[in-house]
């Protein structure tokens, strides 16, 4: 039997009173999405692959920096992206570990993104360590199945944000509190599973998720409750600490005398439309309120590959050239094991300024077609060809005859397509297996690529 309890719940997820208001369970506000966050996920992997590091003040290194640090060394006054040397006076007991080669970090990202499939198809991946999860539709789910006794026992996982009670009369509470739950298994099994701990913030949005996910810290969780939403939004110091905002966007909002989260709410909306256009203005206004309506987006494979090198002073093109030639080389082993094939190549440079925040600057080209045909097949005959192409690049930006002094090379693939070329409809396309299930870890079966190429 269904208990009225449950036959109420299951018709408010339709449609809730809340506030006064009535709440369609598609509405924005219905949502519950968890940011995940994964706990100095560098050195994480570090000691996982080292149990000896675990316990000791840990570090990892790229070039001259601490990019980051484990929370022992955190206590001991080490800090994200500091310079080597003053993290070694702030800590002489600092172990560093050399973080150049990604590929470890990379690997684990993707076991995680793939743990975290196994709650929820919507998972989005922001970085190596941040994951959007949409928890909606399994949280409907559970709720359809919990009777009265057991919803009444529910508690929530973790904290809520500014320590309010749950209303149980309260359809949005009920579905946050479900979320906190899931998420809290998320966590439990990429612990149990991985050997790795993060932190979740529970809301009703992207927005909000990633902000509360924060608050307690580490391997801890928070749900926010819509009633904390402004309280939320104006613990903010500065707009920079809003994501979605960038580093542009905010100089010409100070550019307006606006700084705060309160000055956007209050700002003239004709004003910032004019300044900014119709789109970012109303954009970002809906953010300094908590509107975020985005979507959690499936990633599916990366669309671009990329590795970068950053250092004090670069300011030789046969110094240019012996970094790119490195880069090179690592990216064309990714593409042998990716299996698809990229079409266009870019080169990306940062000059050395004294300002904190540098700007890059990029050109890229299609790569030849008697290239693309060797790429992927261990052929090293394309090193060749390929450099040249980014030496072109590289003297489009840089005046090699005059004195310069860059600070970061990056080289990226894009355009990424797959090898199939069996036209879709047919059988040979279906008995071809999908590149994008395969390439993250290779785990997944040709029955269960093919039952995804035959269901999607």
């Amino acid at each position: 039997m269904i208990s009225s309890l449950n036959i109420f719940l299951y018709f408010f997820a339709y449609c809730a009173s809340v506030h006064g208001q009535v709440v369609p369970a598609g509405s924005p506000s219905s949502r519950v999405i968890v940011h995940m966050d994964l706990d100095c996920f560098y050195a994480q992997v570090e000691m996982i692959s080292n149990p000896e590091l675990k316990g000791k003040p840990l570090g990892v290194q790229q070039k001259y920096l601490v990019v980051t640090c484990n929370y022992e060394a955190r206590e001991l006054g080490v800090k994200k992206l500091m310079n080597v040397r003053d993290a070694k006076e702030k800590c002489p007991q600092l172990v560093l570990v050399n973080g150049e080669d990604l590929t470890r970090y990379r690997e684990m990202s993707y076991k995680v993104t793939e743990l975290l499939e196994e709650f929820s198809p919507l998972v989005e991946r922001l970085g190596f360590d941040e994951n959007f999860v949409d928890l909606t539709e399994m949280v409907e789910k559970r709720l359809q199945q919990l009777h009265s006794d057991e919803i009444s026992a529910l508690t929530v996982s973790g904290h809520i944000y500014n320590n309010q009670s749950i209303n149980q009369h309260d359809i949005l509470h009920i579905r946050l509190l479900v979320g906190s739950q899931i998420a809290a298994e998320m966590r439990e099994a990429m612990y149990n599973q991985l050997g790795l701990t993060g932190c979740a913030g529970v809301a009703s949005n992207k927005l909000l998720a990633k902000l509360v996910s924060g608050v307690f810290k580490p391997n801890q969780q928070t749900v926010l409750l819509p009633e904390s939403t402004q309280d939320l939004i104006h613990s903010l110091n500065h707009l920079k600490e809003m994501p979605g905002i960038g580093y542009k966007t905010t100089k010409r909002l100070e550019g307006l005398g606006i700084s705060s989260v309160h000055d956007l709410q209050t700002f003239s909306s004709k004003i910032l439309e004019k300044e900014l256009g119709i789109s970012v203005a109303q954009r970002i206004q809906k953010l300094s309120f908590g509107e975020d309506n985005s979507p959690v987006t499936p990633s599916g494979p990366p669309q671009s590959f990329s590795e970068e090198d950053s250092f004090k002073k670069c300011s030789s093109e046969v110094e240019a050239k012996s970094k790119i030639e490195e880069l090179l080389a690592s990216l064309l082993n990714r593409v042998c094991q990716d299996g698809r094939k990229p079409h266009t190549i870019r080169l990306i440079i940062r000059r050395h300024s004294s300002e904190k925040h540098c700007s890059r600057e990029s050109r890229q080209c299609p790569i030849p077609s008697h290239i693309i045909q060797k790429l992927g097949t261990g052929n090293y005959d394309v090193m060749t060809p390929m450099v040249d192409i980014l030496m072109k690049l590289f003297r489009n930006m840089v005046n090699v005859k005059m004195p310069f002094h860059l600070t970061l090379l990056s080289v990226c693939f894009c355009n990424l397509k797959a090898l199939n070329t069996a036209k879709k409809g047919t059988i040979d396309y279906y008995l071809t297996p999908s590149l994008s299930t395969t390439s993250r870890s290779g785990k997944r079966s040709f029955v269960s690529t093919l039952l995804l190429d035959l269901c999607g």
